[in-house]
C-alpha cells in the first residue's frame, strides 16, 4: 500500500513537473511571437515638397498623415498585434532627376519600407517606379499616364483611372450636359495642355479617338513646357478661333493662374468660352489668390477623384486640422492609400515588402470607399478594377463634385457661350 501510494506520488510530481514545462514553453512561444510582431511598420510618401508643384505634395501629405493617425486611432494593424503605421516623408523635389534621385535614396535608408506612395506627376512616378521596382517596393499612385502600368511592372498600383479611360469617361458626359443646357452640341474645340506624361497622355487619346467619337474638330492645339513663362501667345490663338469648347491642361499652379488671368482678360471667360480640364490644378484654392470667384464660375475639370458624398465627415476635419477650404484629389487619394496599405498589411501577416505586393496583386476588397467607382482590386497590369472619373466644377467659388450623380454634392451647369 505504501508502495503504491509511493508509485502515485512520483507519477504526480512527474505530471506536475511536465506540465509547468509545457506551459513555460507555451508561454515562452507566445512570449517570443509578440516579440516577433514590429512594433511599427514603416510606409513611404515620395512627393515633391520643394520647387512648382510643392503645393500638390503638401496636401498629399495631409491625407497621408490623416490615415495613419485614423489607422493607428483604430488599433493599427490587427494581424501584427497592433503595430502602429509610421509614415516616412521624402520629397521628390521639381524635376524627373530629382524624383529618381529622391527614390534612390529612399530605397537605400529606408530598407524596412514595406511599400511608398506619391510622385504626384506622371514624369515623376515614371521616374520613381524604375527605382522602386528594382527594390521590389510595391507602390501606390494617383498619377494617370497610360505608361505607368503598361511597363509590365509588378510592382505598381495605379488607383486612378489612366489617362485615356478618364477621356473615355469624361468627355463624352461633358458632351451630353452642353447638349442638354445649350440644345446643341459643341462642334469645335482648342487644346493647350504642357508636356507633363499626364497631358501628353489625355491629349494622345482625345485626338486618336474621343474627338471623331464626339463630332469635335481640333481647331488650336498648343504645348508648352512648365513653368509658363506668358500664356498670351497661347490665349491669342484661342481668342482668333473661337472654339465652342477650350480644354486647358496645366499642373503647375502657377501656369494655371497665368492661363486663367489671360482668358478673362482677353474676354474669354465666364462661360464665353466654355473652359474644361483634365487636372486638378486647375480647382485648387490656390487659384482664388489670382483671379475672382466670377473668372473662374462654371469651369469644369475631369479627375480621378475629389472629395465627394460620403467623405463629408473627412472633409470637416480636413478643414478643421488644416484650414483647407476643401477636399482635393491628393487629399482623398492618398488617404485612401493608407487604407489600402493597412488591408494589404493585414492579409500579408507580416511586415514584409514582398508579402504586401502579393497581397495588393490578390486583393478583392469589394466596393471602392476613397476612389470612384470600382473595386479595391488590381488586374494583372496593376491597374484598379472599373476605376471611375469625378467632374468638378466651379460653382460660387467652390469646386464641387457634379459627376456622377452618386457622389455629387451639387447639379452641374453648362457656362453658356455669349
Amino acid at each position: 500500500m505504501n508502495q503504491d501510494n509511493g508509485k502515485d506520488k512520483k507519477s504526480r510530481t512527474s505530471l506536475t513537473r511536465r506540465t509547468v514545462i509545457s506551459g513555460a514553453a507555451a508561454v515562452g512561444l507566445s512570449t517570443m511571437a509578440r516579440a516577433q510582431q514590429p512594433a511599427e511598420v514603416k510606409v513611404g510618401l515620395i512627393v515633391p515638397l520643394s520647387g512648382i508643384y510643392t503645393r500638390p505634395g503638401q496636401v498629399m501629405r495631409m491625407g497621408a498623415e490623416m490615415g495613419v493617425e485614423h489607422i493607428n486611432a483604430q488599433g493599427g494593424i490587427k494581424s501584427l498585434g497592433g503595430a502602429k503605421l509610421k509614415l516616412v516623408v521624402i520629397d521628390c523635389g521639381d524635376t524627373t532627376e530629382k524624383a529618381k534621385n529622391a527614390a534612390q535614396r529612399m530605397v537605400a535608408q529606408e530598407t524596412d519600407l514595406v511599400a511608398a506612395t506619391g510622385s504626384y506627376l506622371s514624369s515623376f512616378t515614371l521616374a520613381v517606379t524604375e527605382v522602386t521596382e528594382r527594390a521590389e517596393l510595391p507602390v501606390l499612385t494617383l498619377s494617370y499616364s497610360d505608361l505607368l502600368t503598361e511597363r509590365g511592372f509588378k510592382y505598381i498600383f495605379q488607383t486612378a483611372a489612366p489617362a485615356s479611360r478618364q477621356s473615355e469617361l469624361g468627355l463624352p458626359e461633358l458632351m451630353k450636359l452642353a447638349e442638354a443646357a445649350s440644345g446643341k452640341r459643341p462642334k469645335t474645340v482648342a487644346m493647350i495642355i504642357d508636356n507633363t506624361a499626364t497631358s501628353v497622355a489625355t491629349a494622345k487619346a482625345l485626338k486618336e479617338k474621343i474627338f471623331a467619337q464626339e463630332g469635335l474638330q481640333l481647331v488650336v492645339e498648343e504645348v508648352w513646357t512648365p513653368p509658363l513663362s506668358d500664356a498670351t501667345p497661347l490665349i491669342q490663338k484661342v481668342r482668333s478661333a473661337r472654339p465652342d469648347l477650350l480644354l486647358f491642361m496645366p499642373n503647375a499652379i502657377s501656369d494655371a493662374k497665368l492661363g486663367l488671368e489671360k482668358i478673362n482678360e482677353f474676354g474669354l471667360g465666364q462661360g464665353k468660352i466654355p473652359t474644361v480640364s483634365f487636372s486638378i490644378t486647375i480647382a485648387e484654392p490656390d487659384m482664388l489668390q489670382s483671379v475672382s470667384t466670377d473668372a473662374v464660375q462654371g469651369i469644369m475639370t475631369v479627375v480621378a477623384n475629389w472629395g465627394s458624398k460620403g467623405h463629408e465627415a473627412l472633409i470637416a476635419e480636413l478643414k478643421a486640422k488644416y484650414k483647407e477650404p476643401w477636399m482635393t484629389q491628393n487629399v482623398i487619394s492618398t488617404y485612401g492609400d493608407m487604407w489600402l496599405m493597412k488591408a494589404a498589411l493585414e492579409q500579408a501577416g507580416k511586415a514584409d515588402r514582398l508579402a504586401v505586393a502579393q497581397a495588393f496583386r490578390t486583393m478583392d476588397g469589394g466596393p471602392s470607399k476613397h476612389y470612384p467607382g470600382g473595386q479595391l482590386k488590381f488586374d494583372e497590369k496593376g491597374r484598379r478594377v472599373g476605376a471611375g472619373v469625378v467632374i468638378v466644377q466651379w460653382q460660387s467659388g467652390v469646386p464641387v463634385t457634379v459627376y456622377p450623380s452618386d457622389l455629387a454634392l451639387a447639379a452641374p451647369f453648362w457656362p453658356k457661350k455669349s
